[in-house]
């Protein structure tokens, strides 16, 4: 039973991945909704040429010029849409990174599910080590049939299109690798450097000994590797007058937010944001701020009522909310086609907080009850100190971990609480999250809606086509403060989330003893925590609402 039972489970990253048939939502989504939209740029370009061919042009009353105009912008649009996309079509703009801190990064890849850690957890009370399975095994060579190798090839070989295992060779594992440490296609392995050469052959032989298999000489033109910034970018047109009305909606929101909400919208640097600080509010005293990082999509359009909700709900914290042109679709932004790196954003955002007197940028924050007792400890020569900044509760969406994740390893010490809501920063390096938001086909209507209005539109694609730092994006257990107290760091999941495997990114937290601060809700869809219909959205603003 044991040997059937290695067999089954040496057998799963050979399994074909076959993906499921699309369903009757995709169709009416299509037909409905992607369509009509998708199509008034060809039925412009129809119409204004017929018009000016025919002669027709000059016998239209009022409505008929009006329409003309219309489609005629739509037209100018088009021309000006494409040749932003043939501006990022090309090489990712980002230089490649230290190769020594690469190689760090994805020894620490290998290293990730080595330890022999519970799935189920550990018990956070009487646990005495700090931290359980942090990256201090030793990368030896595993046996095939190890649980471990088999389920390490099964994850890697969604970078290859899903794919069975023993059909990668290894030319086309030197082009993925060459891609994720060098971020640049490939130039064959006689053609690189040899300090490069050395790296992808250290690389390699550590992949073989984790995956208990050595990968064959030679290629298979079957297999194509996914190459995330190096593939041709994935963008599909959408109407003027789309933008238009994001624009104007955006535009409104802030003005919504100044006049109902007394919300200031201001621009720190190149950081946009809007902020709202209670009248009587105390930055040594008062209530911990909160910081919203949103995710993908059409900014304070999308998030304007989950907004709204916390300043109801928490009047009393002043809040944050970093606003990011580049993935909400605002095309006329200045910033739109240059999204901010990891070092820009981190930057910027530790300089507003500190501006504001809401955490030190040099010196660790401390909790409220740390901070009370060292008030009131003091020596003579500290009496005279004010109490320190609180620090800041940190609140994320999807795409907004990546700059929560940023802001634990460039200044933990300004972030005292942690919030994650669908977060994509764990277990990127698996490949789910590249795959099923830029790769795979789509199924279900819900698929196509992300697809169509997110994923393919012009900002959204050149942030994750070409600006996308996979080792700055990566989150690790040991790089989250206070990570296993449900007090400091919470997470929330959905079961039925198409875009990153919750199931996995739950294995992984609790097998490092995280289990009481997991909020799983085995029905919930990316992104529906924040809906008020789901019992995730009052666990959140409870959450936030506490003083710890």
């Amino acid at each position: 039973m044991a040997a059937k039972g290695e067999k089954l489970a040496a057998d799963l990253a050979e399994r074909l991945h076959t993906p499921p048939t699309r369903d009757l939502t995709f169709y009416l989504i299509l037909i409905l909704v992607v369509l009509p939209i998708w199509s008034i740029v060809p039925l412009s370009w129809a119409f204004v040429v017929y018009a000016l061919r025919s002669g027709l042009v000059w016998t239209f009353a009022c409505p008929g010029w009006g329409l003309f105009a219309i489609a005629l912008s739509e037209v100018f649009f088009s021309a000006y849409h494409y040749n932003l996309t043939a501006s990022v079509s090309g090489p990712t703009p980002n230089a490649p990174g230290n190769l020594l801190e690469l190689q760090a990064v994805f020894k620490r890849v290998l290293q990730a599910g080595l330890a022999s850690l519970p799935e189920e957890g550990f018990d956070e009370e009487s646990l005495d080590v700090d931290r359980p399975g942090s990256p201090a095994e030793t990368l030896t060579a595993l046996d095939y049939n190890d649980p471990r190798a088999v389920d390490f090839r099964n994850y890697l070989r969604t970078w290859f299109g899903k794919v069975p295992w023993s059909s990668i060779r290894r030319d086309e594992m030197y082009s993925w690798l060459y891609w994720s440490i060098f971020n640049s296609a490939f130039p064959g392995l006689d053609k690189v450097s040899e300090p490069h050469r050395r790296a992808l052959l250290e690389v390699i032989q550590m992949i073989e000994l984790r995956a208990g298999s050595k990968i064959p000489e030679g290629s298979n033109p079957a297999v194509t590797p996914l190459l995330l910034t190096v593939d041709p970018i994935n963008v599909a047109w959408r109407p003027f007058i789309w933008y238009a009305a994001v624009a104007l909606s955006n535009a409104y929101l802030r003005r919504r937010l100044q006049s109902r909400w007394h919300a200031k919208v201001g621009v720190y640097k190149d950081l946009e944001y809007v902020l709202r600080i209670p009248p009587k509010w105390n930055a040594r005293t008062g209530h911990r701020p909160i910081v919203f990082m949103h995710g993908l999509g059409l900014g304070l359009t999308q998030y304007r009522r989950f907004i709204q909700h916390i300043f109801v709900s928490l009047p009393e914290h002043p809040v944050l909310v970093p606003l990011l042109p580049h993935v909400s679709q605002e095309i006329l932004h200045p910033r739109f086609l240059r999204p901010m790196s990891k070092t820009e954003m981190t930057s910027c955002l530790a300089g507003l907080l500190s501006e504001l007197g809401w955490a030190d940028l040099d010196e660790p924050s401390s909790d409220s009850s740390d901070s009370d007792e060292k008030a009131s400890t003091g020596t003579n020569a500290s009496a005279g100190k004010e109490r320190a900044p609180q620090g800041v509760t940190m609140f994320s969406h999807s795409n907004g971990s990546f700059a929560h994740a940023w802001m634990l390893k460039m200044y933990p010490q300004m972030v005292t609480r942690s919030c994650f809501v669908d977060p994509v920063s764990f277990c990127s390096w698996e490949g789910d999250l590249c795959y099923n938001f830029v790769y795979r086909t789509c199924q279900t209507g819900f698929d196509l809606i992300v697809k169509y209005f997110v994923g393919t539109e012009l900002g959204v694609a050149n942030f994750l086509q070409r600006h996308f730092d996979w080792s700055a994006n990566c989150l690790w257990y040991e790089e989250i403060p206070n990570a296993r107290d449900p007090t400091k760091t919470i997470f929330f999941l959905g079961g039925k989330d198409s875009i990153i495997d919750s199931t996995r990114v739950r294995r992984y937290l609790t097998s490092h003893g995280v289990r009481k601060g997991i909020r799983f809700d085995p029905d919930g869809h990316h992104g529906q925590a924040l809906l008020s219909i789901s019992p995730s959205h009052n666990e959140i603003l409870r959450w936030l609402r506490e003083q710890h």
